[in-house]
């Protein structure tokens, strides 16, 4: 199985388009170690030609370019791309389905919420409808498995998180099972596993029975302090408060992976402010001292 990291970044990506905050002003200006990183989504395969997209994000376009393995190899029109599994809808998430108005039907992998979200509050699957269309297909919340036709060897396996649905939701302020989704890939060959979870706000029970269970971890790297945009002046609002959970601190991303063990572990969705960016950073090596990784845009993992 191999896992193509299409974007590493949180909303907005790296450096943030409108933002001045010391890793993006660092990172214009050369003054820093870091990469840019578009925003988040992972491409993954068990034969290098059949690939499922985890998220559609705005930066798909580019995305895709730079990975030849997906790009068109037979006639006129053609794409790697088998389907798309959604974890949420949030726009950072969704909006690159815009971008493959071109091609055939999307068939795309969600939950009843997400596609009630993105039949309304953001219509992105109405939108589609005078272009290439959407089949959609719904995964289950309770952890129980599904396969995707044409995607040999592969198995997915998920389960409810807690989160809040988006602003443009109509059910924002009512949460319910399937606003977002932690998924556990499996390759039915060889037994190898991963878990992908770039929003993980709460370490549930049954979260941390699924990534003891994997081979590979990718989970939710956004923010290092829970009032990190505070304290940046960048927004009233706290790590926890929208569903991230912050890596340092009591109870924080870094202890609960020190108490998974035999895993590799890597973080993802990394926003823009967390100075874990700064490859040179004290934080930095609180991580490489973890044996905890930061993925970048173009990593590949094999499993």
């Amino acid at each position: 199985m191999k896992i193509r990291v299409l974007g590493s970044g949180a909303g907005g990506g790296f450096p943030q388009w409108n933002c001045n905050c010391h890793n993006c002003h660092r990172l214009r200006h050369n003054q820093m170690k870091g990469q840019t990183r578009t925003q988040s989504s992972i491409a993954v395969s068990s034969d290098d030609k059949n690939w499922v997209l985890f998220n559609t994000s705005p930066d798909i376009r580019a995305q895709l370019e730079s990975f030849p393995a997906i790009q068109p190899k037979e006639g006129v029109r053609d794409t790697g791309i088998k389907a798309i599994i959604l974890i949420d809808s949030q726009i950072d998430h969704t909006t690159g389905m815009l971008m493959l108005r071109e091609g055939e039907p999307l068939d795309v992998y969600c939950t009843e919420m997400v596609k009630q979200d993105l039949s309304t509050g953001f219509p992105v699957f109405k939108m589609l409808e005078d272009y290439c269309t959407v089949k959609h297909h719904p995964i289950p919340c309770d952890g129980s498995s599904f396969t995707i036709p044409g995607i040999e060897d592969l198995r997915f396996y998920s389960h409810a998180l807690k989160s809040k649905a988006p602003p443009y939701s109509p059910h924002r302020h009512d949460p319910h099972e399937g606003d977002n989704v932690g998924v556990i890939i499996e390759q039915i060959s060889s037994g190898k596993k991963v878990y992908y979870s770039p929003g993980l706000g709460e370490i549930e029970p049954h979260v941390m029975d699924a990534m003891q269970a994997v081979d590979c971890l990718m989970v939710d790297g956004t923010f290092w302090t829970d009032d990190e945009m505070c304290a940046q002046n960048i927004s009233p609002k706290r790590a926890r408060e929208i569903g991230h959970l912050p890596q340092s601190g009591p109870g924080g991303m870094i202890e609960v992976l020190n108490g998974v063990k035999q895993t590799r572990k890597i973080l993802i969705h990394i926003n823009n402010t967390n100075p874990i960016l700064d490859e040179d950073s004290p934080q930095r090596k609180t991580l490489d001292d973890a044996g905890i990784e930061v993925a970048y845009d173009g990593m590949e993992i094999n499993l």
